[in-house]
Order: C-alpha cells, then structure tokens, then sequence
C-alpha cells in the first residue's frame, strides 16, 4: 500500500493550493483520511480530517479557508487550500487509515509536499 502526495508549491499570499492523496494497493477500503502539516523544530499537527461518510473537522486556523474532500472511489482525498497565509507555510503529509483483509485497519503515511507561501 502506498500513499501519494501531490500539489504542494510556492504560492503568494491569498493565494490558492489544491493538494492531492491517492491511495494504491492492495486496499479493501480507505476510511479516515486527513492531513497534518510540519515546520522545523515543532510536532507534526492535524491540518484537516474526513471520515468515509464524509464528516470533517478542521484546525481552527483553517477553518473558513481549507476545505478537505474525498473520491472514494478513486481512493483520493484532497485539500483546497485557499486564502493562504505565510504562516500556512510547512510540508504537508496526507494520512490515511486503510483497511486491509487479514490485517485490519493501519495507518499510512505519504511522502511530504512542501507549501511556501511567501511574496
């Protein structure tokens, strides 16, 4: 099973990302999915969160400006990203809970994608 992150870049402020997380391999069903993010030197925080039914929650910094979506049927969640900040900067990872016959249900990481926002 992998995890692969996409859309990260330099972006100005107030401006706008839309980060990409697929999900391949032998999966029997991707249940929670969200988003942390990292700076250097601090933990790794939740950025945004949604269940398989599609229930959210949010960071209160993002919230009115990040909206987190899902294909389950493409095993893809993404993060639209807009009204960046500079402090929106870090890498951004994806996570996602992934059930596996015969193993339960594990959680996987993504390849981090580095968002600068900066003028």
């Amino acid at each position: 099973v992998q995890l692969q992150a996409s859309g990260g870049g330099l972006v100005q402020p107030e401006g706008s990302l839309r980060l990409s997380c697929t999900a391949s391999g032998n999966i029997g069903f991707v249940a929670r999915m969200g988003w942390y993010r990292q700076v250097p030197g601090k933990e790794r925080d939740l950025v945004a969160a949604i269940t398989a039914g599609g229930e959210t929650n949010f960071a209160d910094s993002v919230k009115g400006r990040f909206t987190i979506s899902r294909d389950n049927a493409m095993n893809t969640g993404y993060l639209q990203m807009d009204s960046l900040k500079p402090g929106d900067t870090a890498v951004y990872y994806c996570n996602a809970h992934i059930f596996i016959t015969g193993r339960g249900t594990i959680p996987y990481w993504g390849q981090g994608t580095q968002v600068t926002v900066s003028s």
